[in-house]
């Protein structure tokens, strides 16, 4: 009580009128609306942290995915072919931020397993040097990447692709390269018949469907190639990989392109930032609504309240201190609604993966099977600069709803205020 006494009256007042009063049935009333502010509030920033947090996971999901078979930077001569690999690799590991480096092949062929044909994306890889730069190696889910020999022509398919041909270890499939033979024939297409060796599964459909190793000079042979196409970078920090790209362009030497990982893939993730752009703003609106519920509560306030107001007044309290009592107010209701929102929010995001399973357990359903997202278990990555931006804007619109309530408040002229009381 001490602490309160020695606050302006301003906030004395201010707190007076936010606390749920039950002198009358309008205050208990005008107390309800309040909290139903305060709750939609809540609830609103909660949801938008929530929301976030899991679009933020299952953007990380399928990021981690993608570059677990993909590459940090790609770096590939115009000629396309890249004979002298090992200097451009050298060069490329004086920089501080690389981490590995490893030559590809990469080409479109057509797969033939009896009568089914597919189109797929083949990329040939010295497997040695393959787990420098992905994770290739440890996604092998039946034989081994190591099994994949120079003149021996064996594959390691993804593990839909493999499902869909109905291939296992063992069995063979042909393989058809765009670039045909020249004969008195004509143009005749280049066969050759593969060994799978393996099969692999990196929990992202697009590469587990189409996409197949082979060892590098079986694809040099195969695809007709002087040397790599290009040499595959793995960077320590994913996220300056652009960066890192315009550095080695002007260290690099040769007539060389270098493309990252958001490049590679830029409509996709231009696709998840509308669309978490989006959810942002339609989320917003709930804590809008919320917070523009607070303008009929102060309303109701101050027209109950006008009395009060019309005595402070007569006491010497100025226009701006009557507005700063009802601003204080519709703000500690907007702050404590947001307080709580963030609060629960945040321990909802940082426990989905206890919750989600406890709910479903509950129900009997399963909101992710694994069968259609290869992923079972709801992912959710909470990022502290979303949480502030959102208890930011939250508190701002609180504000702002307080704007005319209170400049209302200080328009009441106390004569006309006391005329029936």
């Amino acid at each position: 009580m001490g602490l309160f006494k020695n606050l302006p009256f301003e906030w004395m007042i201010g707190l007076r009128y936010t606390r749920a009063s039950r002198r009358s049935s309008r205050d208990s009333f005008i107390s309800f609306i309040s909290l139903i502010s305060m709750a939609g509030i809540a609830l609103g920033v909660a949801a938008l942290i929530v929301v976030l947090s899991v679009m933020n996971g299952f953007q990380k999901e399928v990021r981690d995915r993608m570059l677990s078979v993909l590459s940090h930077i790609e770096v590939f001569d115009a000629s396309g072919s890249l004979p002298d690999w090992q200097a451009t690799a050298a060069q490329a590991l004086k920089h501080p931020e690389v981490r590995g480096a490893a030559p590809y092949v990469e080409a479109q062929a057509m797969v033939i397993r009896d009568d089914t044909v597919r189109g797929i994306m083949v990329r040939g890889i010295v497997p040695s040097e393959e787990p420098k730069v992905s994770d290739v190696a440890s996604q092998v889910i039946a034989g081994s990447l190591t099994d994949l020999r120079p003149g021996e022509f064996n594959v390691v398919l993804g593990s839909e692709l493999a499902h869909s041909l109905r291939l296992k270890i063992g069995d063979k499939l042909t393989l058809i390269a765009p670039q045909g033979q020249v004969t008195p024939a004509g143009v005749l297409p280049r066969l050759k018949q593969f060994n799978v060796v393996g099969v692999f599964e990196a929990g992202h459909y697009e590469y587990d469907a189409s996409l197949a190793f082979i060892d590098l000079q079986d694809a040099e042979r195969m695809f007709r190639q002087a040397g790599p196409t290009g040499l595959r970078l793995k960077v320590a920090d994913m996220q300056r990989a652009p960066e890192v790209a315009v550095d080695l362009s002007l260290s690099l030497t040769g007539s060389l392109y270098l493309r990252d990982w958001s490049q590679q893939n830029r409509n996709w993730f231009a696709a998840v930032q509308t669309e978490k752009r989006m959810m942002f703003i339609i989320l917003t609106l709930i804590i809008a609504v919320a917070a523009f519920n607070l303008v009929s509560t102060l309303v109701m306030t101050v027209t109950d309240k006008q009395a009060d107001i019309a005595i402070l007044r007569t006491l010497g309290a100025s226009p701006a201190s009557i507005m700063k009592v009802f601003m204080i107010q519709g703000a500690l209701v907007g702050f404590i609604g947001t307080a709580i929102g963030v609060g629960l929010g945040v321990l909802v995001a940082l426990n989905v993966d206890v919750i989600v399973p406890f709910i479903e357990s509950l129900f009997g359903v399963q909101f992710l099977p694994r069968d259609i997202y290869l992923i079972s278990a709801l992912p959710s990555d909470l990022r502290w600069p979303d949480v502030w931006r959102i208890g930011g804007m939250a508190l701002t619109l609180a504000f702002l709803a307080t704007l005319y309530p209170s400049w209302r408040a200080a328009r009441v002229r106390p004569a006309d205020a006391l005329r029936y009381e």
